[in-house]
């Protein structure tokens, strides 16, 4: 008997993501914070929190029906905090609703989460070329770990907010 293998991250598809622009006007988030050292995350609490936050949007069923909608978004306030931003359709009760708004351009990378300040940099450089500046940083990561490894990608998603 053939054991169906049930996925836990959606395929990702770059060019869903790659150099878009999105404006967001009071697009709705649950909110989730952890303390990291030195931008470095505490994979165990990370893992807590994201699992918290989308067994609470699952209950209320505040997920969107498509998996690649989906956004996590970590945003690091400073060295030792990271936030992170679930996107739901909807408030969700129990948890810390929020919303962002903005213009957002979205660019992908692919590799290591130390590579994240380099991956920064040639963002600017692409914005430089637009004579766009970024406010604020968040990253979607594409895969879990366990997914990335699997798969052999760790594709993130830069959103560089650029107008208020």
């Amino acid at each position: 008997m053939e054991q169906v293998k049930e996925e836990c991250c959606p395929t990702f598809h770059p060019e869903k993501w790659e150099e878009k622009t999105f404006n967001w006007d009071r697009k709705k988030f649950i909110k989730a914070s952890a303390p990291t050292l030195f931008h470095i995350p505490l994979p165990p609490m990370i893992g807590k929190k994201v699992t918290k936050m989308m067994k609470l949007a699952e209950e209320a069923q505040k997920l969107s029906k498509d998996k690649e909608d989906i956004l996590l978004l970590f945003m690091d306030p400073n060295a030792f905090k990271t936030e992170m931003h679930l996107s739901v359709i909807d408030t969700v009760p129990d948890a810390e609703n929020t919303t962002l708004s903005g213009t957002f351009v979205s660019k992908v990378f692919d590799g290591p989460f130390n590579a994240v300040p380099k991956f920064m940099k040639q963002m600017d450089s692409y914005l430089d070329k637009s004579g766009e500046k970024a406010k604020n940083y968040y990253v979607h990561y594409a895969y879990c770990p366990k997914c990335a490894k699997e798969k052999g990608h760790n594709y993130m998603v830069l959103f560089a907010k650029v107008k208020e």
